[in-house]
Parts: structure tokens; sequence; C-alpha cells
């Protein structure tokens, strides 16, 4: 058995993002709201607690405000308790006046404090990944196999494996090749290990385990700046470096379009993400919202959060998250609604936070504390649509996008035609 309290979760708090622009205009990935009230960093944090790892530094860099204020509001664990939840944010000091250059670099500028944990394995984490994993486990297989260093793993179809790291092992499931997202024709026939057509892959999930001191070991070299490129395909000669096949839910929201569809993916009887599982909750912070108010509306397969009101709608295929105002005889399908910080005072604005009367709203993503005006139409693109990009709105691969706290005027149409 492996004695959690010898691990130390390190949980990388993502670059720019830009893939996910501009939900992260103003934040970080992993302060990105996910599923109407919770933020992606609660997911690795989350998994952290459940399994028995309470020591918990979280690096980050860019937009990381918001971040910041999420974490120190929500994890505080209590004085009789001994783990905690450490932000350790990107800084010039007299030997590196550099941010960071990469994951693995990330945790290089770290180390001194990541030393003083006193822990004898390392495990590194994304913010920004959506899935459900018991850790403990993953420690024990490691422990068990006599890995140095322990690579999470899942099967993957063929047109996936250019955005992932593909792998081979061999029988006792050691890793013999790694590929960092591959894309000539040859190298994929090369990295081929599964049977299954269907997904004839195995790709990382960029979940890692390592010895303390082989962490130590490969990061000396500073040309080594990313775990993925570097560290992982250069240890395969030199260390033990196991494979851990994870069979459940995993999902790395990192483009608008995976993000919307996962978002809406969590609408129907069977969602792709168990929110509701009574053993192993999601936790974040706690806002204390009196329940959401619905006036003779039509709602259907929505995911509906607290503190909102919506007044003789329509709504229908959709996340609506807290504090989200719908106006009378509005319609909302297939939509992302982030809700709001903060209720309009009345009379405040020409046009009020939220969705007003007579809005119809179809294939859209609208961030937090968006202001859209009565009457206003907003229509998905065609999937494969080149991105566009104006002051109130943007189009992702068909997804309109309203950003945080923009304003939409009364009769404004946002649509291809």
């Amino acid at each position: 058995m492996v004695n959690m309290n010898d691990v130390l979760a390190v949980i990388l708090g993502g670059g720019r993002g830009t893939r996910l622009h501009p939900l992260t205009a103003e934040r970080s990935k992993p302060a990105v709201p996910i599923a109407g009230k919770y933020r992606l960093i609660d997911i690795p944090i989350s998994n952290c607690i459940h399994s028995g790892v309470f020591k918990i530094a979280v690096l980050t860099q860019f937009n990381s405000v918001s971040l910041h204020r999420h974490i120190a509001q929500t994890y505080d664990f209590d004085h009789f308790h001994t783990g905690w939840v450490q932000i350790l944010a990107a800084e010039q000091t007299p030997t590196s006046e550099s941010w960071y250059q990469g994951t693995a670099d990330a945790v290089r500028k770290q180390l001194q404090e990541i030393k003083s944990a006193g822990v004898h394995w390392v495990l590194v984490l994304a913010g920004d990944h959506l899935y459900r994993m018991d850790y403990a486990a993953f420690a024990a297989r490691h422990v068990e196999s006599g890995a140095q260093i322990s690579v999470a793993v899942q099967p993957i179809p063929r047109q996936d494996a250019a955005r992932f790291g593909v792998l081979k092992r061999n029988q006792e499931g050691r890793i013999t090749s790694f590929a960092e997202k591959p894309k000539d024709p040859s190298v994929l026939a090369e990295m081929v290990s599964r049977d299954d057509p269907q997904k004839p892959y195995l790709g990382s999930l960029g979940i890692y385990i390592f010895d303390m001191s082989v962490l130590l070991q490969v990061l000396e070299n500073p040309a080594w700046s990313d775990f993925g490129s570097d560290i992982i395909p250069r240890s395969l000669s030199t260390h033990r470096v196991i494979a851990y096949e994870f069979s459940d839910y995993w999902e790395d929201i990192g483009t608008i379009r995976s993000f919307y569809d996962t978002m809406l993916g969590l609408t129907g009887p069977n969602p792709v993400f168990n929110f509701y599982d009574p053993q192993r909750p999601i936790y974040t912070h706690a806002l204390y919202l009196p329940g959401s108010f619905v006036e003779d509306s039509h709602l259907e397969r929505v995911l509906l959060c607290e503190g909102g009101r919506i007044q003789k709608a329509e709504v229908c295929d959709s996340v609506i998250g807290v504090r989200s105002l719908i106006g009378e005889g509005a319609r909302v399908r297939s939509c992302v609604v982030m809700g709001s910080d903060v209720y309009d005072l009345p009379g405040e604005s020409k046009v009020p936070i939220g969705i007003g009367p007579g809005a119809d709203i179809e294939g859209a993503i609208l961030d937090k504390n968006a202001r859209i005006g009565a009457r206003v139409v907003i229509r998905p693109w065609p999937r494969g649509t080149p991105d566009i990009d104006t002051r109130s709105h943007v189009v992702r691969d068909g997804v309109v996008v309203i950003p945080k706290g923009a304003v939409i005027p009364p009769g404004t149409r946002i649509a291809p035609d």
C-alpha cells in the first residue's frame, strides 16, 4: 500500500489557452466555468481529495487572478488537517528571469518548493481535463510494477492520434516507444499497438507519477522543457516507464468545439460525466444562492443551476449557469449559458445582464455577465466555418461565443444568413 501522505500533486495551471479564446481572454483555462457552477480546476483538486492526496500545488502563470481567487475561496482545509492547496505562481528570481517555457520547465522552476514537501512521489496533473480518477490506485500500480515513471493512458481512435502523445508498451506494461502528437503516416503505422480497428492507439492523458529522485534527475537538463515532447520519450532508455491504462471517461477541454460539445453532453439523462456521484462529488466554491425560479416555462433536457429566473420561456438541451436571467418569450436551444457574477440593480443598464425578452438563441456559448438585448437572434454557423472575430462575438468551428461582459443591443441578428 502507498501512503498517500507521501504523494504531492502538482497541477499545471495552463498557458495562454488560445484555442479556448475568448473564454480565456480574462482567465486561465483551469478557471473556465463548467457545468453551470464549477471551474475546470475543481476536477483535479476534487480527484486529489477523494484519493487521499492532500498536498496539492497549483502552478500558475497566465491570466491567473480569477484562478487564484477561486482556489483561495474554496480550498481551505481546517486547522487540524495537515493538507494544503498551495499556489506556485511564475516569478522572476535571481537564478531565472524567464517565465515557464513548458510543462516540465514549470515544474523545474518550482523544484525548491516541490522538494520542501518532503514526499517520495510526485503526481503531475493538468488543470483542464474532465474525468474522475482514483490516484491511490494509480500510485499503487506505480509501486507494484516497480515503475520509476508512470503514465496514464487510454485507447484512442486514429483521427485523434495527432492530439496525443502516442505510445507502445510491452507485455509487462513498460513503454517501449513514444511519439508526441504524430502526424507522419509512417510514424503512425509504427505506433499501432491494439487489434481494435476503432481505437488502434494508446494515448497519453498527460497524467504522470514520478519517483521524487527520478523527477530531480530528468529535470536536470534545462533544454527539456516539456513532459510529452522531451521528458517521457527521452526517459524510456534510462528509466522504467510504465503505462497505466485508464478506461473511464476522460476529455481534454482544449477547444471551443470540445468545450461546447462536452457541456451539452451533460444535459441528457445519461450525461457524459457524472456530477451526481454521492461518494466522489466535485467540490467548488459555495455561493449560497436561492433556488432558481421558473414561471410558466418549458424546459427540456436542461442542466439548471441555482439563483436564476426563467419567465415564460422555452429552454432545451442547454446548460444554464448560476444567476441566469431569461426573459419572457425567449427561446434558448443547445446553448451554454454561464450566468453571471452579480445581479443588476433595477434600471442600472439599458441592456440588463441575462437574456432579454423575445430573444431567440441557438448553438451559442454566452460567457458570464453577457447582456443579450430583447429580440436578439443568434444562430450557429456550419461546422468548419473559418473563424470570425468581432468586438461583440466570435465564431469558432460553427459555435457562436459571446465574450464575458459583452453587450448585444436589442434586435441584433448574429447568423450566417
